[in-house]
């Protein structure tokens, strides 16, 4: 009896110590990173960040996270050695206990909480998601949050090396004089918006211009030209848009300051930017495939990668190009009285930044997910719009584009030479970054 007795203790200490194991390893569901997701995006909403600025937040969160859940899994790899400049990622003293997820999601909040203004927003979220790891024990939540702290400072560190705070200080943009050139649009005619984001240290490419596309057609006025014939197209097919494609452009405009004017009083309306849609998918996509934390934060990770890289080379065209809106062309040569769907964005025209964004991103959620992954786009329902149904990501990307000529805010060609330069981006940062051993 007492033989048996030791044996029934031994196997109840081996299976509760098992499953107390596993409940570190495991933790609670994968829900609470995407409600870390969804409460950052909310705050980068209500603080109007423009689109790169806000791929700069999302990069620098996911990595955070990602870092610390791979701590745990030799199948995925660090970014320490794959990224030039990557800090070292502090360690765990060996007898240390952690729950990784609470480490992860703690890191999140504490890194994305210093690069949005509205920081005490996210403190409210992370009270709130926090509470789901109560449970666990004292020391191991405490040497949890403490590694979470960690990392997050090791990662906002890094941030301060990226040459943001040094584009801050740049001088006023200044326009060019020369014909053909961009121009701030009605009705705000804001300012041009992140002139000097091409000088934002990037993730995988070895420069901004490292993905340089062709240029956009000579500007002319001559009704014959390449140019002219972009500008009528644009025109013609604004002037009989079908119910669907109203839809279609409304779907992706993710314009995060559109501008209301109604007599002497304006007021913005706050939107998703375009990073945010593709983040927003990414969660979606990690969710159906039923992921864990870490294939989920690894999604994020590598979607946010996609989205900084692609502005940063995006912008660095748009700047060097500084080509006209088809706003400014067709009110001065066609139809003064003539407005795009969608409202056109401060900053120049070529190439479409939602075109190479989406292009990129679809790229590498299409390695994640597979070829032909059938999805729900739910994101917009929360701004009144329907679900959309897509056949894979690359359709989705598609559709980004074609929005853009659908609004009344780019021509054709700077949508195919946008797309042509996002997948070369994506398929880049697929070839330089590993998360899978």
């Amino acid at each position: 009896m007492k033989k048996r007795s030791i044996i029934y203790r031994l196997v109840t200490f081996l299976v509760v110590n098992f499953f107390y194991g596993f409940a570190l390893y495991a933790g609670p569901s994968p829900q609470l990173l995407h409600r870390a997701e969804r409460n950052l995006t909310r705050v980068i909403v209500h603080d109007i960040f423009s689109p790169p600025v806000a791929s700069r937040i999302y990069l620098y969160a996911n990595v955070a996270a990602y870092e610390l859940l791979v701590m745990q899994d030799k199948n995925y790899q660090t970014m320490h050695g794959q990224i030039s400049g990557f800090p070292d990622i502090p360690a765990l003293k060996r007898d240390e206990k952690v729950n990784y997820q609470l480490a992860a999601v703690y890191a999140f909040f504490k890194t994305s909480g210093k690069l949005v203004f509205s920081e005490h927003l996210l403190t409210d979220s992370i009270t709130v998601i926090l509470n789901d790891f109560r449970e666990t024990d004292t020391l191991v939540y405490n040497n949890s949050i403490r590694l979470g702290q960690a990392v997050s400072d090791s990662i906002l560190t890094w941030s301060l090396t990226d040459n943001y705070a040094k584009t801050r200080a740049k001088r006023r943009y200044t326009y060019s004089k020369q014909k053909g050139k961009w121009t701030p649009t009605p009705p705000g005619f804001i300012d041009a918006v992140e002139p000097y984001w091409s000088q934002i240290r990037p993730v995988s490419l070895d420069s901004a211009g490292q993905f340089k596309p062709v240029p956009p057609h000579v500007y002319s006025t001559d009704p014959a030209s390449l140019f002219m014939k972009e500008v009528k197209e644009v025109y013609d097919i604004t002037k009989k848009l079908t119910k669907e494609e109203i839809l279609l452009a409304s779907f992706w405009d993710c314009n995060p300051f559109y501008l209301n004017t109604q007599g002497h009083l304006n007021f913005a309306t706050k939107k998703l930017s375009p990073g945010g849609h593709w983040i927003s998918i990414a969660g979606q996509a990690a969710e159906s495939k039923g992921k864990n934390w870490q294939g989920t934060a690894a999604a994020y990770m590598m979607t946010s990668m996609a989205l900084y890289d692609g502005f940063i080379s995006c912008w660095d065209e748009k700047y060097r190009s500084q080509f006209i809106r088809p706003e400014t062309v067709i009110n001065a040569y066609m139809d003064e009285k003539w407005r795009p769907l969608l409202q056109t964005p401060p900053f120049p025209e070529y190439t479409s930044g939602h075109s190479v964004i989406s292009a990129a991103a679809a790229v590498v959620l299409t390695a994640i997910f597979g070829d032909n992954f059938a999805f729900d786009d739910h994101t917009e329902t929360d701004y009144g719009l329907p679900v959309r149904s897509f056949r894979s990501f690359k359709h989705a990307s598609d559709e980004a584009g074609i929005s853009r000529l659908y609004g009344g805010i780019h021509f054709r060609s700077a949508i195919v030479n946008g797309q042509a330069q996002g997948e070369r981006i994506g398929q880049h940062l697929l070839s330089k970054i590993k998360v899978n051993r």
